[in-house]
């Protein structure tokens, strides 16, 4: 089994500055991190838009079987949930999520005790969870983590930190986020004036808590050069 992690060392508790690393040496350090015999839990984070899918889908296509991807975004509450508790325009804030599904999950992980583990995913497409749509074999040796607040100290979330073996924040120019925010929101069907005022009412605020949580990372990195995001589904 892997021993948590200590959050009160002071690898979590002053990070060094922000490192300006291409993709590729990030992909060096997963490399290491995936030991076989060993289950390491890696989670990555950062504000809306900071690049991490970007920087997942790089790991996991140079990892291959060695990395899989569970992502906080697959405990989205269902909309008609959020729609009950008045959370329907605020959805992607802290409050929006099933934390304590998401900690059980990687509590479940890491004692590698089951053959499989089924994770949710989120598809972008449908605004929605799919249940049981990520397996994750017992000899899988990196999970990669990824979602906004993996680093929160309130609302449940406080319990994540003590499941990661280590932990990256991707840090990027506020204008790049926004571009990037807004694109997303469009390439979903959002009209340019919807996506602007979804990103500066939503998406911004919700940014602001992310940043104020890099200080619990054990890496804050700049990519360079900035990478091109993915397509996502």
């Amino acid at each position: 089994m892997v021993t948590n992690v200590d959050t009160t060392s002071p690898a979590v508790a002053a990070p060094d500055p922000v490192r300006e690393l291409s993709v590729d040496d990030l992909i060096e350090r997963a490399r290491a991190l995936a030991r076989p015999g060993r289950r390491t839990v890696l989670g990555i984070t950062g504000a809306p838009g900071a690049g991490k899918s970007t920087v997942c889908a790089a790991l996991l296509d140079a990892l291959g079987d060695d990395a899989v991807l569970v992502g906080m975004d697959g405990f989205h509450l269902a909309d008609d949930e959020l729609v009950r508790l008045g959370r329907r325009g605020r959805k992607g804030a802290p409050d929006t999520f099933d934390v304590g599904g998401y900690v059980a999950l990687l509590r479940r992980l890491r004692p590698q005790a089951d053959a499989v583990v089924y994770a949710p995913r989120f598809d972008r497409g449908l605004e929605a969870a799919i249940a049981g749509a990520v397996p994750i074999d017992v000899e899988t040796p990196l999970v990669v983590t990824e979602g906004n607040y993996l680093l929160l100290d309130d609302l449940g979330w406080d319990a994540v930190r003590p499941c990661l073996d280590e932990a990256w924040f991707l840090d990027v120019q506020p204008h790049v986020r926004s571009e990037r925010l807004e694109a997303r929101r469009r390439s979903h069907g959002d009209s340019p004036d919807d996506a602007r005022a979804w990103v500066a009412n939503v998406d911004t605020a919700n940014g602001l808590i992310v940043e104020a949580t890099r200080t619990k990372a054990d890496l804050v990195a700049r990519l360079t050069p900035v990478p091109t995001p993915p397509k996502e589904r």
